[in-house]
This record gives structure tokens, C-alpha cells and sequence, in this order.
């Protein structure tokens, strides 16, 4: 049996202990903190992204009722919603900002020989003119936002095949799916033949042409 630390406890430690405290002294986040420093509360935010709480009261009613396992797990503070609350409201939230800093440059080297593109910041001068970089970041946010409407109107949960064809085949179907079902939601009560409120083309009445057809209940 694993006698080791928490789960909640060993995913905080990937976050640098001796950073944290150099953000929250130059915020003066724990100033005239005599408890429930900046360290329990961020512990209290990140168990409740963690576990999906939805309110401070839940926040508290569950960290509670885990009461003697929070030591272990990094609290050294009891847990009250109405000072989590002040925490939140009082404290500067530049303490839980953190640049990705991304500087893996042999990663970026892979990524680059992929004919794929990852804009980061130089740690220097670039060697890119501002404008071009502009350009760049315009472009990747186009990308941005048709993801976000993807998820926002079309049907799409995972994708059933990874290659480019595959991907492109899944997203103009749904594409083409929820454009069909835009336009009897808006005809809902007009009278106008099926194909013609989706073609827009005048279609004959082939009322009569059907008159033959047996019924399903005249069997």
C-alpha cells in the first residue's frame, strides 16, 4: 500500500514553493496576517478547480469534512468561507500570475522542423519585425476563435480520425448539419415545402404525384 503523500499534496508540489513566497512579498500579500495566509488560500482555490466546487460554501463543507487529512495535504489554516471570501476580495490577484515562460528551445527546434509554428516572446531582441509578429498573433487568434465556436455550436466532442482529411470531413459535416437545422428552426410554422425553405428554389406541389403511395395505416 502507498504510504506516500496525497494526491492534492504532490500535484501542488510542481508549484515552486520559494517563487510563491517571493510573489506574495512583493504584493505584501500576508501583510497583518495573522492566519490563513496566502498559501491556504491558494490551496483552497486550487482544491476547489480540482474537485469542481461551485460555491464557498461547498469549498468549506468539503475541505471540512476532510479535516484530519489536511495537514498532509499542505493547509496549516481552518477553512472558513467568509474568510476565503475576504482572502479573495482583499488580496492582489497578480499573486497567482505566472508567464509560461516557455524557453524548451530544442522542443521549439522539433516543432519547427514539423513545418509547425509556436509564437513565443525572445528573451532578447527578436529578429522578426513587430509588425510580422502582429500579424502572427492575429492569425493565431483566428485559429482561437474558430475553436471556440466549434465548441460553442457544433456537435463535436472528439474526433474520430487524426489526419488532416479526417478532421476536416467530421468538421464540414457538422458544419454543414448545423447549418441545415438553423433554417427550419427559423420556418417552424411557415408553409413552404421542406426543399424549398432549405434551397430556396421553388419546387412543384407533388401533392398529387403521391396520391398512388398506400398509406401506412390504410394497411
Amino acid at each position: 500500500m502507498y504510504a506516500g503523500e496525497v494526491v492534492f499534496a504532490q500535484l501542488m508540489e510542481f508549484l515552486p514553493r520559494h517563487e510563491f513566497d517571493r510573489c506574495v512579498r512583493r504584493y505584501r500579500g500576508n501583510r497583518r496576517v495573522r492566519e490563513f495566509s496566502c498559501r491556504d488560500q491558494f490551496l483552497c482555490m486550487a482544491f476547489a478547480q480540482l474537485s469542481y466546487r461551485e460555491s464557498l460554501r461547498d469549498i468549506e463543507t468539503c475541505l471540512r469534512a476532510m479535516q484530519p487529512k489536511l495537514y498532509h495535504a499542505g493547509f496549516r489554516s481552518r477553512i472558513a468561507r467568509s474568510t476565503l471570501a475576504d482572502a479573495n476580495e482583499r488580496r492582489d490577484w497578480r499573486i497567482y500570475i505566472m508567464d509560461r515562460g516557455y524557453i524548451d528551445f530544442a522542443r521549439l527546434y522539433a516543432f519547427t522542423r514539423q513545418m509547425a509554428f509556436f509564437i513565443v516572446r525572445g528573451k532578447r531582441n527578436l529578429t522578426l519585425p513587430a509588425l510580422t509578429i502582429a500579424k502572427l498573433y492575429k492569425c493565431r487568434w483566428q485559429v482561437e476563435l474558430f475553436f471556440k465556436w466549434i465548441k460553442q455550436h457544433l456537435r463535436i466532442k472528439a474526433f474520430y480520425g487524426t489526419s488532416q482529411n479526417a478532421v476536416k470531413t467530421q468538421v464540414w459535416i457538422a458544419v454543414s448539419i448545423y447549418e441545415i437545422l438553423q433554417i427550419p428552426s427559423a420556418a417552424l410554422f411557415e408553409k413552404t415545402p421542406i426543399f424549398e425553405a432549405l434551397t430556396g428554389e421553388n419546387y412543384p406541389n407533388e401533392n398529387t404525384s403521391r396520391r398512388n403511395q398506400l398509406s401506412l395505416f390504410d394497411l
